[in-house]
């Protein structure tokens, strides 16, 4: 089954002669379960694709469906209990003044859950942080741990689609291995399909089974993870990005 299914997605920002294009006819799809890069350079479109996906892009034409069901201009509430995305800078994407537990707590009130102090545990064992956090503020966390709430947060509505943009680029380099072994496990467990967007090829051959490369708001290329670690890219911009991983 596919979890995700894109056709010919454009996305613009402006009008008229303001407008840019940021993706033009992107189509890619995503099975259930399974793990799916983005990659390419910096403006090439990856984040942008994301947020369409959630509604935070929202000048956007083509077809984007989520299990089946396609997605409109406006998302219903069930949507994100079935969505959810990780962002990039994990120092931004906390209030600075709502401890771990008002973040996590707030996020399952929304959704609709009522054991929300036995939740808030559970979320916080799951990726590894353990309740001594559960009233710490973002201040008093290290990046790492922050990208872990971040991470928590998303997990809460107990989702289906996970959708990580750079979710370790904004990290130290020692922190970041954790915190994709983090996610590779957590998608096991939770049975996750993850769309994740990285510059870094080392990252999306550690963590997907499939990847799309992406220039100039274009799809040049899908390829198994297989092809990417064998240095067998078909599209001369694939190549390039290959040879100059090395």
């Amino acid at each position: 089954m596919s979890m995700l299914q894109i056709e010919k997605l454009n996305v613009w920002f402006g009008r008229d002669r303001d407008r840019v294009d940021a993706v033009i006819d992107a189509t890619f799809d995503v099975a259930e379960g399974q793990s799916f890069g983005l990659v390419g350079e910096s403006g090439s479109g990856k984040s942008t694709i994301l947020r369409a996906i959630v509604g935070l892009a929202p000048t956007w034409s083509g077809h984007i469906a989520v299990a089946g069901a396609p997605i409109g201009k406006r998302r219903p509430k069930s949507f994100y209990k079935q969505v959810q995305m990780v962002f990039q800078d994990p120092y931004a994407s906390l209030h600075p003044r709502h401890s771990v537990d008002a973040v996590l707590g707030e996020t399952l009130q929304l959704h609709g859950f009522t054991d929300i102090d036995a939740r808030v545990v559970k979320l916080l064992d799951d990726v590894g942080l353990g309740q001594k956090f559960r009233f710490r503020y973002p201040h008093q966390l290290s990046g790492g741990q922050r990208q872990r709430v971040a991470i928590a947060r998303a997990l809460a509505p107990e989702p289906e689609l996970l959708l990580l943009d750079e979710p370790t680029s904004a990290l130290d380099v020692s922190v970041q291995a954790e915190i994709l072994n983090l996610l590779a496990d957590l998608r096991q467990e939770h049975n996750l399909t993850y769309l994740m967007v990285s510059h870094d090829l080392s990252v999306v051959g550690h963590m997907c089974d499939r990847l799309a490369v992406m220039k100039d708001g274009k799809v040049v290329e899908t390829m198994d993870v297989a092809a990417l670690r064998a240095m067998k890219a078909e599209h001369p911009y694939s190549q390039h990005l290959l040879q100059a991983s090395v």
